[in-house]
């Protein structure tokens, strides 16, 4: 007899995108402007018969590329109440509750009561800048359904985006989510999870900071996850935190940008998988701090990564990082 909930298979969900979304994405997880080819510039095209060079400009960098975690917005895994085809916000709790998973008896599976827990993509193919002249679809899947006692409950899932005419995938993430105080109903307990510490003694090889501000949350909302936790404090009062939290999916996506930044040149061709687990919240207004480990571990030409994101002076909020790279700056001696 299988574990309550697995291979439950959520109903597929349409999503598209403009530029514009993907440019609003990259310019909110911390995209700066030596990085135009993750944000707007113009360029004004060749003369032609038809044109000169005094025409209006065209959008976009001649080298314009979708940040490669931008999928994320649309792989929402247990959180169905992400961007979807909308171009407007949304009832985040309305439209989370509309799908629960069946034979859990007992689990409540409230989602004003979850948080993110582990996130892992890997990258097949390159996004086009916009869904326009294509249909994408997610389909996901649940892997796992585990009760962790009066803490709460891990649900694990797996994505994928894919076009639907093609059946091309395009990413795929394995990730979980953290249902607080709604364990004790009797599910498994679940297994134990791989990790991936940094090297101990061992000084980073790079550095990424980013300081957040007291409104980042309300701008990362804006691609999609509307979350009130990350908006308004009542929420995040409910739950123990002390008031609106970041999206832990902000320090995922903002952690990604510097690792590709400080150790891949910034190409995501330089980028096949990435991980981390959630562990702890992070408060507007804080300075993360991720420190890298290039490991010298090389298959297939990809380099395994460690890293940790941290509070300025404070706890991690980021662990069991990993990624696979193709690394473009030298490895630490020390």
């Amino acid at each position: 007899m299988s574990d309550p909930g697995v291979g439950f298979q959520y109903p597929s969900k349409e999503v598209s995108w403009l530029k514009r979304d993907v440019l609003l994405f990259a310019y909110s997880i911390g995209a700066e402007v030596d990085e135009l080819h993750f944000l707007y510039v113009c360029s004004v095209p060749p003369a032609s018969p038809s044109t000169t060079n005094n025409d209006s400009p065209q959008e976009l960098h001649p080298n314009f590329q979708v940040f490669p975690t931008y999928p994320i917005i649309l792989l929402a895994n247990l959180f169905p109440a992400f961007k979807h085809t909308d171009q407007e916000t949304i009832d985040f709790y309305a439209r989370s509750s509309s799908t629960l998973i069946p034979n859990c008896s007992g689990f409540a599976q409230d989602q004003r009561r979850v948080v993110d827990g582990q996130r892992a993509m890997t990258f097949y193919k390159p996004l086009p800048p916009s869904s326009t002249g294509k249909t994408f679809e997610v389909r996901s899947k649940v892997l796992g359904v585990y009760d962790k006692g009066k803490p709460g409950t891990v649900v694990e899932t797996e994505t994928l985006l894919v076009e639907r005419e093609s059946g091309e995938v395009y990413n795929k993430v394995v990730g979980s989510g953290f249902y607080v105080g709604q364990g004790g109903w009797g599910g498994p307990k679940g297994p134990k999870t791989e990790n991936y510490p940094p090297p101990e003694g061992k000084r980073p090889d790079a550095v990424y900071t980013l300081q957040t501000t007291k409104e980042s949350a309300h701008l990362y909302r804006l691609n999609g996850d509307y979350n009130p936790l990350h908006a308004t404090p009542e929420p995040g009062q409910k739950m123990g935190f002390g008031g609106a939290i970041m999206h832990g999916l902000f320090s995922w996506n903002s952690s990604c940008h510097g690792l590709l930044k400080e150790l891949g040149d910034s190409d995501p061709a330089n980028m096949k998988e990435f991980q981390a687990r959630f562990a702890a919240p992070v408060k507007p207004g804080d300075k993360l701090i991720t420190e890298m480990w290039r490991t010298g571990d090389v298959r297939d030409g990809w380099e395994e990564v460690r890293f940790i994101t941290r509070v300025e002076g404070g706890k991690v909020v980021l662990s069991n990082g990993r990624a696979l790279m193709r690394c473009t700056v030298g490895k630490s001696k020390l």
